[in-house]
């Protein structure tokens, strides 16, 4: 379901503790034609980081937290349950933000760990990474893939008919493929994972998720992946995602030619185009925004009417921030937004 304009939308994470405030904040900033997510606190610690926030979805692969990190376990315990409640709180919270709205929008986004990075943050039993072991990956892949439509499900009860859209995040893509995640000892690295998988991986997540009701399903990249054998990006589109989700720094023409053929096929791109300003700073202005995007997107031959192809994201987790900066980022993204839809009217 593609958008019919530029949209601006947001990582997931938000400074803070309360998930009512921050969902009124974000769903403010970023009504129709915007993409507004289900928030993700961090600053509330055990559960509520990237890797436990998701591996509390796991479905019959219970976690605790070791100094190491978080460890696959015989049993749920306190830090399983405690994840698992952080995100229901969350989810309810935006329940009932929903349901005092006259209109709650045609979409909403969530996000959770994809399949390689969540096995890259997992412990087994011995201590070892879970990336370690090819029958690890596998489970926890399967695992993922029944606890993430779960999640879909639960978070469709409360959107009142809003399309469910689904990040899910690889930040430890580049170092996976490339064999760069070092051991528990950290004396050494792990083998590389071999392309295939990723995208075997990756299909059987979206397939899930699509058959729970996920209208769109996004890949989250840390770059594009230029220079690897199979780049990230061609491995998530090979996988039938509906599209990736890239930082604009460090983009070069080779990946400015995989995003012009994604954007060919009608596929989804975000771009995280606005860096997360210093303390006190204001962000990136709109018109600087816009050249950073019209400049290589009009060197690589895209003509400027299939802008509305992009959603724009801050260029960093907004957890980073104060509250009222990270509003003030949401703020310029719409407004950046705004001056892509004239230009792509005009084009």
């Amino acid at each position: 379901m593609g958008p019919s304009g530029v949209t601006a939308t947001g990582p997931g994470s938000w400074p803070g503790s309360d998930p009512a405030e921050a969902a009124r904040i974000i769903r403010g900033e970023l009504g129709d034609p915007h993409l507004p997510f289900l928030v993700e606190l961090p600053q509330r610690g055990i559960g509520a980081d990237p890797v436990g926030r998701t591996a509390g979805l796991l479905v019959e692969l219970p976690v605790d937290l070791q100094p190491h990190g978080w460890r696959l376990v015989d049993r749920p315990g306190m830090d399983h349950r405690r994840a698992v409640s952080l995100l229901s709180r969350d989810i309810n919270a935006l329940a009932d933000v929903i349901g005092e709205e006259e209109d709650p929008g045609r979409r909403l986004a969530i996000s959770l760990q994809g399949p390689l990075s969540l096995a890259a943050g997992l412990h087994l039993h011995n201590g070892e990474r879970a990336l370690s072991d090819a029958g690890a990956r596998r489970e926890i892949a399967e695992s993922l893939a029944a606890g993430a439509a779960a999640f879909v499900n639960r978070v469709k009860e409360i959107a009142r008919g809003a399309a469910i859209v689904v990040q899910l995040d690889e930040p430890h893509l580049d170092r996976i493929l490339g064999g760069q995640i070092p051991t528990a000892s950290g004396y050494r690295t792990l083998r590389s994972v071999p392309a295939q998988e990723a995208s075997l991986v990756w299909t059987m997540v979206r397939e899930a998720l699509a058959a729970a009701g996920a209208s769109d399903v996004v890949l989250r990249l840390p770059t594009a992946g230029h220079g690897q054998p199979k780049s990230g990006l061609d491995l998530a589109l090979g996988a039938g995602t509906d599209g990736v989700a890239l930082p604009l720094r460090g983009l070069g023409d080779r990946d400015w030619e995989g995003i012009a053929e994604a954007v060919e096929a009608g596929k989804q791109v975000w771009l995280g185009v606005l860096p997360l300003p210093a303390a006190g700073a204001e962000p990136r202005q709109v018109t600087a925004l816009v050249e950073d995007i019209t400049r290589p997107w009009t060197r690589i031959g895209l003509p400027l009417r299939d802008l509305p192809a992009l959603h724009i994201t801050p260029d960093g987790p907004l957890a980073e921030l104060a509250p009222a900066s990270a509003r003030r980022v949401l703020a310029r993204l719409t407004q950046a937004a705004s001056a892509l839809d004239q230009l792509a009217a005009e084009g």
